[in-house]
């Protein structure tokens, strides 16, 4: 019996060494100053060393035309002491009719953010033009 038991508590230990990695904590929020229905959203790292997966949902001019768009950089932005500020360009290296992202941020603890987003593209007269949004993690 003693010799059953040796092998099932080391799989136990090996099974609980193996736990899943944190998450990030994913936030949703409302723009104040866009059209009605405008949200944002990203994902905060375990760490709170990162911001990714912004994710604007809402309204833009695009080449004289209201357009809804569902867009956000592929690349996170740095959070340091509870700000987070940067811009993204998609493609990385630009372009006539690359993607600029600009995402600013301050966060009031755990439980609370506010700052500005815009999202253009310059050679197809495309932007949001900067908007303010507050959010916080979503349940």
């Amino acid at each position: 019996m003693k010799v059953l038991v040796f092998p099932l508590l080391l799989a136990v230990a090996v099974y609980a060494g193996h736990a899943a990695p944190p998450q990030p904590t994913h936030w949703t929020g409302t723009i104040s100053n866009g059209m009605k229905g405008d949200k944002i959203s990203f994902d905060v790292a375990p760490d709170g060393k990162t911001v990714s997966n912004v994710t604007f949902q809402g309204y833009w001019r695009c080449g004289g035309k209201l357009e809804q768009m569902t867009a956000g950089p592929t690349q996170a932005f740095p959070l340091q002491n509870g700000k987070v500020s940067g811009v993204a360009v998609d493609p990385p290296k630009g372009g006539a009719t690359a993607w600029h992202y600009d995402f600013r941020g301050n966060f009031s603890g755990k439980t609370a953010a506010k700052g500005t987003f815009r999202m253009n593209i310059n050679a197809l007269s495309c932007d949001t033009y900067q908007l303010q949004w507050t959010a916080a993690p979503a349940k």
